[in-house]
C-alpha cells in the first residue's frame, strides 16, 4: 500500500520533470548554435548564452524537490509520517513546476533557437532573442511560485 511518505517523495520526483523540460530545451536551443558557429565561431560564447536559457527550470524542479524533502524532514533524519491526505497535498504541490516547467522549457528552447538564429543573420541583435526567450520564463517562475505558496501553506 502506498504511505504519505511515499506519495510526498512521488511529488518531489514530479517536480523534478522540469528537468527533462530543461535537457529538451537545451537541446533545441544547442542544435541551433551549432549551426550558427558552424558558420562563425566566434559567436560561441553568445550563442551559449541564449543556450543555457531553458536550463532555469530544472533548476526550479530541482529546488522544489529539496523544498519538499526539507518539508517532510528527509534531510534532517527525522522523516515525518505523513498520512495519505497529507502525502498527496505535497505531491499536489509539485505538480505546477513538475508540468509547467516540462512544457516551458520546451517552449523556451524553441525560442532561444529562433533568438539564436537571428544572432546569427544580426548579431547587434541579440537582446531581442534574449527578451523572447526570457518571456516564457515568466511563466515557469509563476509556476514555482504557485507550488512553493502550496507546499508551505499546508497547514500541518
Amino acid at each position: 500500500m502506498i504511505s504519505g511518505n511515499v506519495m510526498a517523495l512521488i511529488g518531489a520526483a514530479v517536480a523534478s520533470f522540469a528537468g527533462i523540460g530543461s535537457a529538451i530545451g537545451v537541446g533545441i536551443a544547442g542544435q541551433a548554435a551549432a549551426g550558427v558557429v558552424a558558420e562563425d565561431p566566434k559567436k560561441f560564447g553568445k550563442t551559449l548564452i541564449l543556450q543555457a536559457v531553458p536550463g532555469t527550470q530544472g533548476i526550479y524542479g530541482l529546488l522544489m524537490a529539496f523544498l519538499i524533502f526539507v518539508r517532510i524532514g528527509l534531510f534532517g533524519g527525522n522523516m515525518m509520517d505523513l498520512t495519505m491526505t497529507q502525502g498527496l497535498y505535497i505531491f499536489a504541490s509539485g505538480l505546477p513546476i513538475g508540468i509547467v516547467g516540462l512544457w516551458s522549457a520546451i517552449a523556451q528552447g524553441k525560442a532561444a533557437a529562433a533568438g539564436i538564429m537571428l544572432m546569427g543573420k544580426r548579431p547587434d541583435q541579440m537582446v531581442k532573442g534574449i527578451i523572447y526567450a526570457a518571456m516564457v520564463e515568466t511563466y515557469a517562475i509563476f509556476a514555482l511560485l504557485v507550488s512553493i505558496l502550496m507546499l508551505f501553506n499546508l497547514g500541518f
